[in-house]
């Protein structure tokens, strides 16, 4: 039900936004320059232009990826059976419309009568008013609570079954995602304005994709913790390194926020409260995970350890 009305809303949402990014320019087509200004250098003078066709696209389809990736997040349905994914969603199905607009807006306003003039600040106010449409959108969209999780079982001792000696988990932080995605938006506006801009906020974005999710395999070869989407940097742990593995909640609060937190030799990768896999080295050092099914990440830890 909630994937269905979420797939009835974005279906027309989507096609209106782009009826709304091309009717704006072609309405006042007798008083845009062809070609049209489409960046601005640090000083306010444009040096890049565009072909009528292709500038106006450029708005279009920076509006069709964000809806098209939206329309098959929601097809999935993964995402929005939580609130917290609920509410990025809706977030971003309504600020990313309206940054796209903006944009497109400010730039035509620039160009009109030929003045080629630098949209300037203008961009930092598309970027204020895309946040102030996103987040009632995500207030209104979060729906119902998300059902309560049943306290796991005690930990049980795993028997070693030839072809079945590995697990595999992962966590991601939403909110990092959609701060990422936002970083993203924020560097083509600071992009148009001058270029230099893009700068701070591509390592920003850079940082948020290698921080925002984290993934750890145990095996035979030992535990491998890659970080982001890409999986790397990766961290091996040996099993001949590991003292013992448990699972034990643990939240941002007791640890100092998310992220990395702690020193080298104990550390805890917090990306959301809650079951986190524990490995406690032979030196006595500890790292601890955020993932789920941690219990049985930590017994067959601990019974490949034994077997080794």
């Amino acid at each position: 039900m909630i994937r269905r009305r979420a797939l009835l809303v974005a279906l027309p949402w989507g096609l209106i936004v782009i009826a709304a990014l091309l009717a704006v320019p072609l309405a006042l087509r007798s008083r845009l320059p062809d070609p049209m200004a489409v960046h601005w250098s640090a000083d306010g003078v444009a040096d890049t232009t565009l072909p009528f066709g292709p500038a106006i696209s450029l708005g279009v389809a920076m509006w069709g990826i964000t809806w098209l990736a939206l329309l098959a997040v929601a097809a999935r349905g993964a995402m929005l059976s939580r609130r917290q994914g609920r509410m990025l969603w809706w977030g971003l199905l309504s600020g990313a419309a309206v940054f796209s607009f903006g944009m497109q807006l400010i730039t035509v306003l620039a160009n009109l009568d030929g003045a080629s003039g630098s949209p300037g600040l203008w961009a930092v106010l598309v970027i204020a008013a895309a946040l102030a449409a996103g987040a009632p959108a995500a207030w209104l969209g979060r729906g119902g609570p998300d059902p309560a999780i049943e306290p796991a079982a005690p930990p049980t001792e795993i028997r070693l079954r030839p072809g079945r000696r590995a697990w595999v988990s992962r966590a991601t932080n939403q909110w990092l995602v959609a701060l990422t995605i936002c970083m993203a938006f924020a560097g083509v506006a600071g992009y148009l304005v001058v270029a230099w801009a893009v700068i701070p906020i591509f390592a920003i974005l850079v940082f948020g994709l290698f921080t925002s999710s984290v993934r750890v395999k145990v095996n035979d070869a030992g535990v491998l913790i890659g970080y982001g989407w890409l999986r790397w940097p990766v961290r091996r742990i040996a099993l001949s390194s590991v003292d013992r593995a448990w699972a034990e909640e643990r939240f941002p609060s007791q640890v100092g926020g998310w992220g990395v937190r702690g020193m080298p030799g104990s550390s805890t990768i917090m990306l959301r409260g809650g079951q986190c896999l524990v490995i406690r080295d032979t030196d006595g050092g500890t790292i601890a995970v955020s993932v789920d099914d941690a219990e049985t990440g930590a017994s067959l830890i601990n019974a490949l350890r034994l077997a080794a």
